[in-house]
């Protein structure tokens, strides 16, 4: 697979994925007011893992524990309204001066937006585990070079 061999490739992945992350917490942090949040983010994230997975980069592990961590989040968050008697999903927002940026606002929404994000990221990378794809790709991998392997020893026993 040349996506495995390629230098090229797996150099242009290592640069997109900074700006891939950086594009990601915008649309994290900008989802309340613009198109954006958690399930984009969390999108963005997951075509990053993909693309590392193909490339045989260094990828996150634990889908399991992200799944369980990003429903404890959005449950709690989602739930949390009902013990204070307001009703489930309200959101709460902080707000406060800092000095150099002025007014900030802080919601629960955004809380519940990285509980998304982990689920959808987690859900990306147990399907990635699921189709067996690192163990596919390192088969094809072996596969073409076994196969240059044996093709450039039978051509030498046949000289």
């Amino acid at each position: 697979m040349i996506a495995r061999t390629s230098p090229i490739v797996k150099l242009a992945i290592r640069a997109a994925t900074p700006i891939a992350l950086l594009i990601a917490a915008y649309a994290l942090f900008a989802g309340h007011n613009q198109p954006g949040g958690g399930f984009a983010a969390g999108l963005l994230l997951g075509a990053v893992i993909v693309l590392r997975t193909v490339a045989g980069l260094q990828r996150p592990g634990h889908a399991t524990a992200l799944l369980a961590i990003g429903g404890t989040i959005a449950g709690i968050v989602a739930l949390g309204p009902l013990l204070w008697n307001e009703a489930l999903l309200d959101q709460v927002v902080i707000t406060w001066q800092v000095p150099v940026l002025g007014k900030v606002k802080f919601g629960s929404a955004l809380l519940f937006d990285v509980g998304v994000m982990a689920i959808v990221v987690g859900l990306i990378m147990a399907v990635l585990d699921g189709l067996g794809a690192t163990s596919l790709v390192d088969r094809g991998l072996r596969g073409s070079e076994g196969a240059a392997t044996s093709s450039s020893s039978s051509e030498g026993g046949r000289s």
